[in-house]
C-alpha cells in the first residue's frame, strides 16, 4: 500500500493530475479561479487585490470565498472524498519522516520528484496539497520564515515556528557558524541532528555552508560576492593556496555563483586586506599571523622580535614560516639589502638608526 502511494508521485505529470482531481472537485468555476491564482498552481501567485479586479468583487470577499473553499477541501480530504489528497500525503509524510521531520517547499518538491527538472514549476502544486492534508503543517512563508511542511505530529505552525526560533537563538549566542551535530548536542532535547537542520533551513536568517550553520550576514556560510567566496575557500583548505587554485576550487565548489576567472581572482585578493601575499602568487589569510609586506619586511620583523644578531640559517627558518619563498631569496636580501648587516661569519642583525 505504502509503495503504491508513494510511485502516484514519481513523476511530475502525476502530480498534475492529482491537483486537477483536487480541483475537480471545486463546483464552481470561479471558486477554483480562486484557488489555482491564489496558489499560483498554473502560474504566478496573485494577491487577493489582484484576483478581487479580476473578478469584480472586493478583496475581502475574496478572502471570504478562499477560506470557505480550502474549509470544504479539507472536510472533503478527512471524509475520504478526495483521495488524491491521502496519497501524496502519505508520500510527503514518507518523505519527511526520513529527512529531518520538516523541509522548506522547494526542497521538499525536488526530493519528492526525485530532481526532476521541471521541479520548480511544481513546487505550488506540493504547496497546495500539504495545505489541505491533516496530517501536514504548513508554514507560511513571512519576512521571519520560508514557506515550509513539517508532519503535524511535531506541532502546528506556531510551535514548530517557536522552535525555528529557538535554534536561531542558540546560534546567535554561540557567535559564530557551527556544525549542525554540534548544534544538536547544545539543543539536546530534541531528537535528531537532521530535524535540528531541518528547522534551521525554515528560517530566513540562517544560512548553511558544508553543514555549518550562521547568520546570513556572516561570509562564511553565505558568501555574497568573490572575496568572501575566497575567504571561505582559503578559510577550509586551513592552509596558503596559489590563486590559480583558489579559482579552481571557486568553480568546483556548490557556490550559486561560481563562473569566475583566475585573473578575477587574483584582483579581488590584491584589494582585500583579508588576503596576505606570502609568495609568488601564494595567499594566506591575515588572521594566521601572516602580515603584509616584502621577503625583506618579514626578515626585518625576525631580527625585531629577536633583538639579537642571528645566524643566517635561524632567519631562512623563521621566515619561511610566514613567506613562502626560495631560501635563496631570503640570502639574496640578506646580503644585499641596505638594512641588514653582517656582524659575524653568517650571523647577521639590523643595522642601527644611527648607522643609516
Amino acid at each position: 500500500m505504502e509503495q503504491s502511494s508513494v510511485a502516484a508521485i514519481d513523476t511530475a505529470t502525476d502530480l498534475k493530475l492529482a491537483v486537477e482531481g483536487i480541483l475537480n472537485y471545486i463546483e464552481h468555476e470561479r471558486e477554483k479561479e480562486i484557488i489555482t491564482r491564489r496558489f499560483g498552481l498554473y502560474d504566478r501567485k496573485e494577491t487577493l487585490e489582484q484576483i478581487g479586479e479580476l473578478l469584480g468583487i472586493t478583496r475581502e470577499r475574496v478572502r471570504q470565498l478562499e477560506k470557505s473553499i480550502l474549509t470544504k477541501l479539507k472536510s472533503a480530504t478527512e471524509d475520504g472524498k478526495i483521495p488524491e489528497i491521502r496519497d501524496i500525503e502519505r508520500a510527503i509524510v514518507r518523505q519527511l519522516s526520513e529527512n529531518g521531520k520538516a523541509a522548506i517547499i522547494s526542497d521538499l518538491t525536488s526530493s519528492l520528484l526525485n530532481g526532476n527538472k521541471d521541479y520548480q514549476k511544481l513546487i505550488s502544486h506540493v504547496g497546495f496539497v500539504a495545505e489541505l492534508a491533516p496530517n501536514l503543517t504548513v508554514i507560511s512563508e513571512n519576512d521571519h520564515y520560508r514557506h515550509a511542511v513539517a508532519i503535524a505530529e511535531y506541532g502546528d505552525e506556531k510551535s514548530i515556528k517557536k522552535k525555528v526560533d529557538e535554534v536561531l537563538k542558540m546560534i546567535k549566542e554561540h557567535g559564530e557558524p557551527i556544525l549542525t551535530d554540534d548544534l544538536y548536542k547544545k539543543l539536546d532535547h530534541y531528537e535528531h541532528p537532521s530535524y535540528v537542520r531541518a528547522l534551521a533551513s525554515i528560517s530566513k536568517h540562517l544560512a548553511t555552508l558544508h553543514d555549518k550553520w550562521g547568520l546570513v550576514r556572516w561570509p562564511t556560510v553565505n558568501p555574497k560576492n568573490i572575496r568572501d567566496k575566497i575567504f571561505v575557500i582559503l578559510n577550509k583548505n586551513n592552509s596558503p593556496m596559489h590563486f590559480s587554485d583558489i579559482a579552481n576550487s571557486i568553480k568546483k565548489s556548490s557556490f550559486k555563483r561560481k563562473d569566475v576567472t583566475t585573473q578575477a581572482i587574483h584582483n579581488e585578493l590584491i584589494k582585500d586586506k583579508r588576503f596576505v601575499l606570502i609568495g609568488r602568487g601564494i595567499y594566506a589569510l591575515g588572521s594566521w599571523g601572516y602580515k603584509k609586506g616584502t621577503v625583506a619586511d618579514a626578515i626585518t620583523s625576525v631580527l625585531e622580535k629577536a633583538n639579537e644578531p642571528l645566524h643566517r640559517d635561524e632567519i631562512v627558518k623563521r621566515v619561511l614560516k610566514s613567506r613562502q619563498v626560495k631560501e635563496t631569496t631570503i640570502i639574496l636580501n640578506l646580503q644585499s639589502r641596505p638594512e641588514f648587516k653582517r656582524v659575524t661569519k653568517a650571523t647577521y642583525a639590523l643595522v642601527s638608526t644611527e648607522a643609516k
